[in-house]
């Protein structure tokens, strides 16, 4: 909901410093791009993400820097599962990642990509999890 209110109201998205520090423009975990369908428009648009210090962020570009502002963000510490969901979705290289209230839906260029994103997303789940009480899943994108 908080991402709809900022589209509504036409806030930009917030500094990079309101990522707990996290510097995703340098030596990320995993880095590709993936088309994610939107949160509230069910668009499907290709995103480049940046996998790094337990948040997936998204941008429009694949040129990361200490300028860019990432399109949205997930706190992996707040996902429940990663895994396969060609068979949910009906789309070749499908993949989703569950909190406790939502399911975002991402689709690799191939099974190899796919996969890769699962195991990253995978361990970074298992490295962060904690207990998470703040907006899960910030999507700048919901609206664009």
């Amino acid at each position: 909901m908080a991402s709809l209110w900022r589209a509504v109201m036409g806030d930009s998205p917030p500094n990079a410093d309101d990522y707990d520090g996290v510097e995703f423009w340098s030596n990320p975990e995993r880095t590709g791009w993936l088309t994610k369908q939107g949160e509230y428009i069910k668009t499907w648009r290709r995103r480049w993400f940046v996998l790094k210090q337990g948040k997936l962020f998204w941008f429009k570009e694949a040129i990361v820097t200490r300028g860019s502002r990432p399109r949205g963000v997930i706190p992996v510490a707040t996902c429940l599962t990663v895994k396969g969901a060609e068979d949910v979705i009906n789309k070749q290289f499908a993949f989703e990642l569950s909190t406790r209230s939502d399911t975002m839906y991402f689709i690799a260029d191939s099974e190899k990509e796919k996969e890769d994103w699962i195991n990253s997303i995978g361990r970074s789940i298992v490295q962060h999890s904690r207990s998470v009480t703040a907006n899960e899943i910030v999507d700048y994108d919901s609206n664009r």
